[in-house]
């Protein structure tokens, strides 16, 4: 065979892997890596996640870059209350977000004390045990970044941990929706600017979206800010649904020596579903 050949084959190779991630990533599944605490204490600072394409239809945010090649939106089907949701947020359509699904097209929206309600009905909250994480060093990182005085947010949630180091002790509560769904948030700050926010009437066609750390999540509470809240989510910007943990890590990790790829793998993480 002609070293002409050769590369022709090679490159030939090369568009159909490209061809085959395309289609993989834009209708069957895609990887999403988390960079901050807004879902704790479902999700942390270097958990990595599949999300999956299918089940609420396909629109241009569906696709790598946006790109414009799906009319509308394709297939769709409305998520269900506490589904954990990755999507493209507003105002400027670009960056992906993850977010619990909270309020359905038609629903009435308020938070009064920190308790959520939906079209008038308080959202069960159970006291559970407090979330206890070591700090690690992707906390260490963000904390930096966001000039936070504690990788715990506040230092009043930081402690010396029992085997050595420090850790965060967070309240964590249990919250129920009327369908039966379950999951834990966190609720750090007692009358914080998000424990309180007027009725809202979720428009068709769009999603109220809250953060699992409610004190810590830029969402629906707030409206549509380029840095801040993002509204009322419209449902063509879905990109999918989170499927399961594939990976996670503390920042530990060191690309040059490659044992630490192992020591830093929080392997109590993977496999986790929502």
């Amino acid at each position: 065979m002609s070293a002409k050949s050769e590369t022709r084959d090679f490159l030939w190779f090369l568009a159909k892997l490209a061809v085959f991630v395309f289609v993989l990533r834009s209708f069957i599944v895609s990887p999403f890596n988390i960079p901050s605490e807004s879902m704790q204490p479902r999700l942390l600072i270097g958990d990595y996640l599949l999300v999956a394409k299918w089940p609420y239809g396909y629109s241009r945010y569906s696709l790598p870059f946006n790109l414009p090649l799906i009319p509308g939106r394709i297939l769709a089907s409305t998520p269900k209350r506490g589904d954990v949701v990755v999507f493209k947020a507003p105002p400027n359509q670009k960056n992906d977000y993850i977010k619990r699904v909270i309020g359905l097209p038609g629903d009435m929206i308020s938070v009064r004390g920190g308790t959520v309600y939906l079209n008038g009905q308080a959202i069960r909250k159970q006291k559970v045990a407090d979330l206890v994480i070591p700090v690690s060093p992707n906390m260490l990182d963000a904390a930096a970044k966001e000039g936070s005085p504690s990788p715990c947010y506040r230092p009043k949630f930081e402690e010396d941990a029992p085997s050595g180091g420090r850790q965060c002790r967070y309240p964590q509560y249990r919250e129920t929706l009327p369908g039966g769904k379950s999951y834990n948030v966190l609720d750090l700050v007692p009358d914080g600017a998000a424990d309180d926010r007027d009725t809202v009437l979720v428009p068709e066609g769009h999603l109220f979206m809250m953060g699992d750390n409610r004190d810590r999540s830029a969402d629906s509470r707030f409206p549509a800010v380029e840095g801040g809240g993002i509204g009322l989510v419209p449902e063509e910007n879905l990109v999918g649904k989170a499927m399961i943990s594939v990976f996670s890590t503390d920042g530990s990790a060191n690309w040059l020596l490659p044992w630490t790829w192992f020591t830093a793998a929080r392997w109590n993480r993977i496999g986790e579903g929502f």
